[in-house]
């Protein structure tokens, strides 16, 4: 016992001498009032994580409003605050160490089965609030016996900051991640957690957002079976399977603007594209095209390809090169190398003929398992994910497309159903910025 009580107390004298009382838990995490501006935290000569920390902040303001969940936990902390657990009173000797034959009641200091120390508030001989320190940094927060449990935050030593919900010492529910790293990665993540692993951000789908859809030849009906796209009709009525949870209201949404397929590989030309293309236009829909990637041809020949079958006019969105190869098709096209390649060839020659920069489509998959080693695509490409889920991928996008099996008035069938990644203004300066000259 004098052993324990040496480890425990030395480290903490000085702080426990002057440490008021804890409080009974009342926070249910940060909030601001109305009047709250988000500032930008780096300044002039700061170190690198603190630019990109300073870099993930606006991206997230500049695409999210006081609408969308955690805006309110976010812009705190780029205000600089962060959950702190206040105390009051001081400690008592018999509240150090392991008790026995008292309960525990008020501020004590404890080591738990791992030995991590955990200066904390106890009532009725359980533990419900304190700070518990480990090698790596400190949490502080809702506990439940020995472990954290409600609301909380951990910060590591490098600055690396969590605040959220906490179940059985594993973050789980919704919560704010700031990953600081000095090799210029450092990131923003705000969204769902479970049992320790993030799933990203639960969008919620309103009347102010930018929806589009992508449509070939299959929104044209199969087989015998035509059905004509009546354009003066287009509105979408329903965002799939996994999103509808997620609508506010009911959808009901404009379709703000649409891809449709061009080309694919060097010999596959959509035969609707010409006519989709003018009636799109003619209706005053932002219109795009795409190519399919294959990987049985060269990256110039499919290019070649794609410009010589495809409308480019003043104001059309930017073209799209549709990545969704298999692991053996990689291997078919001789490895992600080969691959990444002749994806940079095509894109530096439709980029030179078009003058704007084309936009990756990718799925998440490809993302996880290619793209994350492209560092310089990631950077100087925007990115287009198909993700069917109720998360938002948790990447720097564009578009995402949420759904292969959306409803659109005035097209049969199934549809696949996009959001731009930000509100109107974002939109509009996308416009403006981004499309054919």
């Amino acid at each position: 016992m004098k052993k324990t009580l040496y480890y425990i107390i030395c480290p903490f004298v000085a702080l426990i001498a002057a440490t008021p009382f804890l409080p009974q838990p009342s926070h249910q995490g940060m909030r601001l009032s109305h009047a709250f501006e988000p500032k930008p935290m780096a300044k002039p000569g700061a170190d690198s994580s603190m630019v990109r920390l300073n870099d993930e902040l606006t991206y997230y303001f500049d695409r999210h409003n006081v609408q969308d969940e955690g805006y309110e936990m976010v812009a705190a902390f780029a205000n600089g605050h962060r959950l702190q657990v206040k105390t009051r009173g001081y400690l008592s000797a018999l509240s150090v160490g392991t008790w026995r034959h008292h309960q525990h009641q008020g501020l004590g200091v404890v080591l738990d089965s791992l030995r991590r120390t955990i200066i904390g508030t106890w009532q009725a001989d359980t533990l419900v609030q304190g700070v518990r320190l480990d090698s790596l940094g400190t949490y502080r927060g809702d506990f439940s016996g020995l472990v954290a449990q409600g609301h909380g935050a951990y910060q590591q030593a490098d600055g690396s900051y969590f605040e959220g919900h906490m179940e059985d010492d594993l973050r789980h529910g919704f919560g704010l991640e700031m990953l600081l790293s000095t090799d210029g990665e450092s990131r923003l993540r705000v969204g769902e957690w479970q049992k320790g692993r993030f799933w990203g951000e639960r969008m919620k789908y309103t009347s102010e957002r930018i929806y589009g859809i992508d449509i070939a030849r299959y929104q044209h009906g199969k087989g015998r079976k035509k059905y004509p796209i009546r354009w003066d009709k287009l509105r979408i009525v329903h965002v799939g399977k996994n999103g509808s949870q997620n609508v506010s209201g009911k959808a009901d949404y404009p379709v703000s603007f649409v891809y449709i397929k061009s080309t694919e590989g060097i010999s596959v030309r959509n035969r609707y594209y010409v006519n989709d293309y003018a009636q799109a236009r003619k209706h005053g829909i932002r219109t795009g095209a795409y190519h399919f990637w294959s990987v049985r041809t060269t990256g110039a020949a499919q290019a070649k390809f794609f410009i010589r079958n495809t409308l480019f006019r003043s104001g059309d969105l930017p073209p799209v090169l549709d990545i969704e190869p298999s692991k053996s098709q990689i291997a078919q096209m001789g490895g992600p190398e080969a691959l990444f390649r002749h994806i940079r060839t095509w894109l530096s020659m439709v980029e030179q003929y078009t003058h704007v920069k084309p936009i990756l489509y990718v799925n998440q998959l490809f993302v996880n398992n290619y793209l994350k080693d492209q560092p310089d695509l990631k950077r100087n490409y925007r990115v287009w994910i198909a993700r069917y889920s109720e998360y938002k991928p948790d990447v720097r996008l564009t578009y995402w497309q949420l759904c292969p099996d959306g409803r659109v008035a005035g097209i049969h069938g199934d549809v696949d159903i996009n959001v731009f990644n930000g509100y109107q203004k974002q939109f509009d300066d996308f416009i403006t910025n981004e499309t054919i000259p």
